[in-house]
């Protein structure tokens, strides 16, 4: 069967993420999204690992599922089609570590079957680190000693997060390694996938031959709710723990992804906040910043571009599709300007009566056909065509400053500004 998963994705105990990003929104935002399984993350906190043991119950299928499903509430008058949603047991852990005086921060995913493989992974990491403390715990633990770890546990896996992002990251320009094989050494080889990150797609990891093989999967990392399906997996398998990760591994069953644009990603280009320094990556002299004289962060772009060793070649691209939040698409057209389009009442009032037509958001985003967009939305359809077609403009992200995607020029919009007529 079809399904998508996302696989990296956060509880309210984890640092910087919104206080409402429990089970019950995971749940309602996956309805919404058009999502079948998603993570649980954090579960080696033992107050959210208490929460997850109270509230899931064994699918039979290596997920979980919610003993009590929460009424749809998390938007005024949203519906969405019915599916079920399953929960994959995972958390994210950081890695801190000196070698040779330089520090290395890199995060790592890790994903259980069951929650006796749970406690294996925790009594293990307890070691090195205090679980307590935070959702995402950092562990005093080489990135190659966390995968040996993992690998010695049965229904365990493992994935190198967000490789490519400039912090935190096992490949990232400002604290990560100039290789795999120099992050994971001897286990280098046992690899079957990486996470790509939100700044960046198939395109630019082709580029690079040591992802050569490995299965580039594509989460939401959500620290909020909302932010839920940013980038989600897509399979055509038996949906169940050990089926999906067999497709991972094998690639066979693994239909590809769904992925944010990356110059929509917050680290996409090299640049500094503060200065409002934002520089494409053929057009970097050096690495400090002309105005005030500090460190650049080094931009995902810019960091492909060093360890590229080849050029990409079609065959060897895995198949995948762009996607953008449909709550910015309905800014673009109502000439909303936010960061939060949800949060006023015409963005939010558009988005639910479409997701109440159509289903879900993905459904609208990729499969829903435009002559059907076309007679409830027309200048809808217009943007979801250009989406599918990759015909935007985008002003890249940089230094953790979110890019834009637009879908039409300001003519476009000021052109047929009077003519918008709603849902009829």
């Amino acid at each position: 069967m079809f399904y998508i998963a996302d696989l990296h994705t956060h509880s309210h105990y984890a640092g910087a993420t919104s206080k409402s990003l429990n089970l019950e929104t995971l749940y309602q935002w996956a309805l919404i999204k058009g999502i079948d399984v998603v993570s649980t993350g954090d579960f080696t906190h033992p107050a959210w690992l208490k929460e997850l043991q109270e509230k899931l119950q064994p699918a039979g299928n290596g997920f979980y599922t919610l003993k009590r499903l929460p009424p749809l509430n998390v938007l005024p008058g949203i519906k969405a089609s019915e599916r079920t949603i399953y929960f994959c047991l995972s958390v994210e852990v950081s890695c801190e570590y000196m070698i040779n005086n330089r520090k290395y921060r890199t995060h790592q995913l890790i994903y259980a079957k069951d929650f006796e493989a749970v406690h294996y992974i925790n009594t293990a990491l307890s070691k090195y680190g205090n679980l307590t403390l935070d959702g995402r715990p950092s562990l005093q633990l080489q990135s190659h000693e966390l995968f040996k770890i993992v690998l010695d546990i049965p229904r365990a896996y493992f994935v190198p997060a967000h490789v490519w992002t400039p912090w935190c990251s096992s490949i990232g320009a400002m604290e990560g390694h100039d290789s795999l094989s120099d992050c994971f050494k001897d286990v280098a080889t046992e690899l079957f996938a990486i996470e790509t990150s939100l700044s960046a797609d198939p395109l630019m990891c082709r580029q690079y031959d040591e992802l050569d093989g490995l299965t580039l999967l594509s989460n939401s990392d959500a620290h909020s709710p909302r932010n839920l399906g940013r980038e989600v997996n897509l399979l055509k398998t038996e949906l169940g723990y050990d089926a999906m990760f067999n497709a991972f591994k094998t690639k066979q069953g693994f239909a590809g992804t769904y992925e944010l644009f990356p110059q929509k990603g917050k680290c996409y280009n090299t640049g500094h906040r503060d200065c409002g320094v934002s520089i494409d990556a053929d057009k970097i002299t050096g690495n400090i910043c002309a105005v005030c004289g500090k460190p650049l962060t080094i931009g995902v772009s810019h960091r492909v571009q060093q360890l590229a060793n080849c050029k990409a070649v079609k065959e060897n691209i895995q198949p995948f599709k762009y996607v953008l939040p449909l709550p910015e698409i309905f800014a673009e057209l109502l000439n909303i300007k936010s960061d939060t389009p949800l949060h006023t009442v015409s963005v939010a009032k558009a988005y639910t009566k479409a997701i109440a037509y159509f289903g879900n958001e993905f459904d609208i985003l990729h499969k829903v056909a435009l002559e059907d967009i076309q007679r409830y939305y027309p200048k809808l359809a217009t943007a979801i065509n250009r989406l599918r077609n990759n015909e935007k403009q985008a002003v890249a992200g940089y230094d953790g400053i979110y890019g834009r995607i637009n879908f039409f020029n300001e003519y476009e919009l000021n052109e047929k500004q009077k003519q918008l007529a709603l849902f009829g």
